[in-house]
């Protein structure tokens, strides 16, 4: 018995230990005590800094932070710190988010294995499809640019659905306790776009099996296994229930929730804009990167050779660092603003999909089929409208999501699915001579056509322009070097389109060879998982190498102070005389810590930690990419900043008021900060704005406005240090104050922390204060001398309370009641359903046992 048994398991090992140093052996720097740079993660440890500093301080997580946008939620920047135990399997299976990127690649092996094993396909052929799986290159893009999120969600992917297919299949109970789990982890991340392409998969699953049950009447068995997957569901969702709800609830109020600005209707949706949600759009015939990586020139800034015709044109023309210029050139011709690079699957799995589609029968076939094409049409976005305004107006939630181009993720997994299944049918000598025969050819001719066709004729549909070649010329660009470009542009899809096509007649080969028994089954198991990482591996090198890393000191400090930043450090500490000596007394303090050592970039990281926990003012960035800028968050609390899903009237508000640099608007965020870029000298300079209103003050009158259009043109010519524009919802809040002057009337903040606001006020008579803070009702809480009391919107963004005569110490605490209330539900949720998991393996143990004893006394 023991024997047999460690030889069932002995492939998973062999699998596990094969990922694991295919992993590490492809990011080899991390072996040199490296660390891999991320634009994202870079990005987020700008805008993630006030988050990560006040944990460092208290020990405590704050759910808001004002270091961007001017103050927004922190759900979507880090993920909530959670009570579902749920985290402590996901923490096995990313090793505790130790040893990145190799964890992320070996997610994506397991992940893919345990599917290809729930759909019946051997341990050693699963391997094969976890490597075509995991390789796919825009899983290596997104690991170069940082999505660590959607990077963890996609490698969760595959299990998820294949828990489903199993518990329709196969064991109802054991199924759907995978599916709840995986499920589980992968909300966990908190990733909801690719959760929905998950979904949608399982939806297109779920349509052809109703049909199924519903031919041969076991619509009863259907119903009974959705029923029991929905339970298995709602657990899922229950252990991560505090940060969908707290999602959820910021969703309303983001990018991604519906404007109240009736201007342009035509290009809104009850989410993201149809223009903003479709701006990363795969071009029709983009799709042809599946099987052809370079067709539409690979990455935007590529790197062409010596050999290529930019290189020639540029030494005769006598351009010096022709070898660096080379380095990074506009090769990408495609209709995508920009891109990291293409969507490879592999000419080795494109070939075998194909195939597959002549061999597999029946709904599962269809239904991988379908999903593959649905996801290739809506990657299309804006170049096929009639079903992207189908699913942008009539599909729930499909229009919070930006970047339609990333549901190809879908055809990333179905297509190298499909093409196992196929592969398998074949092995498990299912097929006979004629259909095999029928199918080889077919396909063959179909993709080796296709490679065939591009590695002879390039040219014959294109003429190799990119959208910005014009505005190259227009710069000054001369015409031999754009020339240059689309010639090279051409070379790069001739000779990509022949290594698809060797690729395609090598695999090609290996299968035939097996067909006809002149190799086993397993040699040709090592055939194809060599020629697949001979494939893959050089393809993805290409968008993440070795020059990805860094050293750990590099990456630590992701960003370094400015002369701007230290002279705004400067001016502060001239305003506040006891600043200084906070800092000293944290330096001395450090130093204790740390044996008396201590470095330039932690003195300065206290300078400025410090500097953002005395004080409370805004900057603008103009010498920056302003609302696409994380580093000066993290320095100092911006009025840009960098993320995705930032306040809904925030954005309008840069969109009609700030990006025309309206002052008095600059002024009510108390934006005592200019950064510009300056004329003569080319440098970055700051300017004191003594104009800025500070944290709060009292204001004479108000005016109420009918709905979000006039409250928003209204901010064109009011004086905020006087007057209030109100929203006609909020009008019971003024409507019975009357201003009396009170020239010693003040408003003060005595105390800053992310999620908490203190003010000391005093005044002779009632008073309508404006306090400079984004409005956020959903966890926000006013209170005056302890008692909890109304607050309202006025100026479009901000806050507003009345405060009676005399003095008073009024606060804001952020403590969404969701958070509280969902992790409760988490740890209930998870504790039930890991109960569930032991509960479920143990007796599926035990049922194998009695049966292998039951076999063997007979």
């Amino acid at each position: 018995m023991a024997n047999i048994s460690f030889k069932k398991i002995i492939p998973h090992i062999a699998a596990v230990v094969f990922f694991l140093i295919l992993s590490f052996t492809y990011f080899s720097p991390l072996l040199e005590g490296k660390k891999i740079k991320q634009s994202d993660m870079t990005n987020y440890y700008g805008m993630s800094k006030e988050l990560r500093d006040y944990k460092a301080e208290t020990g405590e997580n704050t759910l808001w932070s004002n270091s961007m946008f001017g103050g927004m939620p922190t759900y979507l920047t880090s993920n909530p710190s959670s009570k579902s135990l749920i985290k402590y399997i996901h923490y096995f299976f990313s090793f505790n988010n130790s040893a990145r990127p190799a964890n992320f690649i070996f997610l994506y092996f397991l992940g893919f294995y345990i599917a290809l094993l729930l759909f019946g396909v051997n341990p050693w052929m699963s391997i094969a499809g976890a490597l075509a799986y995991g390789f796919s290159s825009y899983f290596f893009i997104i690991i170069a640019a940082g999505h660590i999120t959607k990077i963890i969600a996609i490698g969760y992917m595959p299990v998820i659905i294949a828990g489903v297919y199993y518990a329709f299949k196969k064991n109802l109970l054991l199924g759907s306790i995978i599916f709840a789990i995986f499920f589980a982890l992968q909300l966990l991340v908190n990733h909801l776009q690719i959760t929905y392409y998950t979904g949608l998969t399982i939806l297109i699953f779920g349509i052809f099996q109703f049909i199924y049950s519903y031919k041969n009447k076991i619509l009863k068995q259907f119903f009974k296994t959705v029923g029991v997957l929905a339970i298995a569901a709602i657990l899922a969702v229950g252990s991560n229930i505090s940060n969908i709800w707290l999602t959820y609830e910021y969703g309303k109020y983001s990018t991604r929730g519906k404007s109240e600005l009736t201007t342009n209707k035509d290009n809104k949706t009850s989410g993201l804009d149809k223009d903003y949600a479709t701006a990363w759009s795969c071009g029709i015939d983009e799709t042809l990167t599946l099987l052809i990586p370079n067709f539409k020139g690979g990455i935007s800034g590529g790197s062409l050779s010596t050999n290529s015709e930019t290189y020639k044109i540029l030494k005769q023309n006598n351009v010096p660092n022709a070898k660096n210029i080379i380095k990074q050139q506009p090769c990408y011709w495609g209709s995508q603003p920009f891109t990291l690079g293409p969507v490879y699957i592999g000419a080795i799995v494109f070939f075998f999909f194909i195939m597959s589609l002549f061999l597999l029968k029946g709904k599962t076939k269809w239904w991988l089929l379908a999903a593959t094409i649905i996801s290739i049409l809506l990657a299309w976005g804006k170049n096929f409208m009639p079903l992207t305004n189908l699913f942008l107006d009539y599909f729930p939630g499909y229009n919070k999501f930006r970047t339609v181009a990333m549901i190809l993720v879908i055809a990333e997994f179905t297509m190298p699915l499909m093409a196992v299944l196929g592969l398998k049918k074949i092995f498990d000598g299912e097929v006979d001579k004629k259909a095999f025969m029928k199918a080889f050819k077919n396909s063959l001719y179909i993709v080796g056509g296709i490679t065939l066709f591009f590695s002879i004729l390039p040219g014959a549909f294109f003429d190799f322009k990119a959208s910005g070649d014009a505005q190259y010329l227009a710069s000054g660009y001369p015409d031999w070097l754009i020339s240059a470009w689309q010639s090279d542009r051409k070379s790069l899809l001739q000779a990509d389109a022949l290594r698809s096509l060797i690729f395609v007649l090598l695999s090609a080969t290996v299968l035939l060879a097996a067909y006809y028994k002149k190799i086993n089954k397993n040699t040709a198991y090592i055939l194809f998982i060599v020629l697949i990482l001979i494939d893959m591996w050089p393809i993805n090198k290409r968008y993440v190498n070795n020059n990805n890393f860094v050293t750990k000191k590099e990456a630590k400090t992701p960003f370094y102070p400015q002369q701007y930043d230290m002279q705004i450090l400067q001016m502060e500490l001239n305003e506040n005389p006891d600043l200084q000596q906070k800092i000293n007394n944290k330096i001395v303090r450090y130093k204790q810590e740390n044996k008396n050592k201590i470095t330039n970039d932690e003195i300065n990281n206290i300078k400025f930690t410090t500097l953002n926990f005395s004080t409370d003012y805004r900057v603008l960035n103009l010498a920056a990419s302003t609302f696409n800028d994380a580093g000066t968050s993290y320095f100092h609390k911006s009025i840009g900043g960098y993320h995705g899903a930032k306040m809904k009237r925030y954005q309008e508000l840069i969109t009609y008021q700030i990006s025309k640099n309206n002052m008095d608007v600059l002024n009510m965020l108390n934006t005592k900060y200019f950064i510009f870029q300056s004329k003569n000298n080319n440098q970055a300079m700051v300017q004191k704005n003594p104009n800025a209103l500070g944290n709060a003050w009292f204001v004479q009158k108000y005016k109420i406005f009918e709905n979000a259009d006039s409250e928003i043109t209204a901010l064109s010519h009011f004086n905020p240090a006087n007057e209030l524009i109100v929203d006609k919802r909020f009008k019971k809040q003024v409507e019975d104050f009357t201003y009396k002057k009170d020239s010693s009337a003040n408003i003060k903040l005595i105390e800053y922390k992310p999620i908490y606001l203190k003010y000391t006020s005093n005044s002779k008579f009632d008073q309508l204060a404006v306090f400079s803070e984004i409005y956020y009702d959903k966890g926000w809480d006013a209170f005056i001398d302890g008692k909890l009391s109304p607050y309202f919107r006025v100026n479009y963004v901000l806050r507003a309370m009345n405060i009676p005569a005399g003095k008073h110490t009024v606060e804001f605490q952020f403590k969404p009641k969701s958070y509280i209330i969902g992790n409760n539900i988490s740890l209930v949720s998870s504790s039930i359903l890991i109960l569930l998991l032991i509960a479920i393996f143990a007796n599926e143990i035990l049922r194998k046992k009695e049966k292998s004893i039951n076999t063997e006394n007979r």
